[in-house]
Order: structure tokens, then sequence, then C-alpha cells
């Protein structure tokens, strides 16, 4: 189920799209068009283990964004740019590893950013995106939502990769959802912070 999701702040040229998919069976194939550049395969796709919530992912998709428009990607497009935006540090090696399909992946995250400029329309639809991982992802389409990513979500990598074992308060807190926006604030807040 691709979801077309608004952003606000971000202009009208360009539209977000993104979908959930668990036990991806064609993960190495997916990775393999990313890594030989296929522009057929130009998506995020992101490892959802990695992923806290809509809120991060959105996060992410909404810096991702604004660094195309601004003109200063580090990556190839702004979906590699999405990837990245998920990390704390500035290691775009180590975010692609991190964050983005490996062959062992079993949930997928898809974001797809469709841009159109005066100088070069875009004519991908959203349905024409729909259509596509639909014909070459081989996984069951979940909704996006917050309950269906929880299932994916894997605490105690996040926590690593966010230097986040040392801030013990939080298991401190004993109510299972507080504690787990209170981690989610903190995983937003350092990638947000990354490079100031």
């Amino acid at each position: 189920m691709l979801e077309t999701i608004p952003l606000e702040h971000i202009p009208s040229t360009h539209t977000v799209h993104a979908a959930l998919f668990r036990n991806v069976a064609n993960a190495e194939f997916l990775q393999s068009q990313l890594l030989g550049r296929n522009p057929d395969f130009e998506y995020a796709f992101i490892d959802a283990t990695t992923v806290a919530s809509r809120f991060h992912l959105l996060s992410a998709v909404y810096k991702a964004v604004t660094i195309e428009i601004s003109g200063s990607m580090r990556t190839p497009n702004v979906h590699s740019e999405i990837v990245c935006s998920l990390s704390s540090n500035n290691n775009i090696s180590e975010a692609y590893r991190r964050f983005g399909i490996q062959p062992s992946t079993k949930d997928v995250v898809v974001v797809k950013v469709l841009i159109s400029r005066e100088d070069s329309p875009n004519t991908i639809t959203a349905e024409d995106v729909q259509k596509h991982l639909a014909e070459h992802v081989q996984g069951e389409s979940v909704p996006i939502s917050d309950e269906e990513l929880a299932k994916s979500t894997d605490w105690p990598k996040l926590r690593k990769y966010h230097k986040l074992n040392g801030v013990n308060y939080v298991d401190g807190i004993k109510d299972a959802e507080a504690k787990r926006k209170e981690l989610e604030l903190l995983v937003v807040s350092s990638m947000a912070l990354r490079g100031l």
C-alpha cells in the first residue's frame, strides 16, 4: 500500500510516497539494483528495523528534501540522502550499511520522492510507483503506520547506532509507551543535530 504523504513547508513540486513491506524475499536483488544505479529503482530502500516511527522517517525525508532543494546534497540523489539523514553521524557508507537495505533485510520501508520542475516535468505518477513496487518487491505490503513500524523496530540496534546506550534514565521509565516516545525523541534529536 503506497501512501502519499503531504509534508508541510516543502514545495508542491515535491511529492512524497512511502510503503512498508514485510517478509521481503528479494532484498538482495533490490540492493543490487541500487548498487548498480538502475534508474528504475531510484528509491530509498530502508531497513525497517532502524525506523522508530513515522515521525522519525518523515523527519529524515523532510531533512533530505530540504537538502536537495538547497543544492547541498552529499549523495547521488534525494533517496540516498534520505537514508543518510536517518543517521546521527556524517559517515555516508556507514549510514548506507546501517540504515539501508541489506541482502538479509526482511522488513523494508520504501520512500519515493517525485520531483517536477518547469524544465523537467515529472511523468511518473504514484500509480506508476505502486505498480513498479508491486512487480518488483516480493513481500507483503502493509500500512506504513506507527503500529506496523513498531513491529519491526529494533530498539537495541537504534540505541547503539545513535549512541544512546549511556542514557540510563530511559530504562527507569516504567510505562512502555512513554519509554518508546522518549527514545523516539532522542533518536530524532540525535539525527537532527548531525553536522551542527
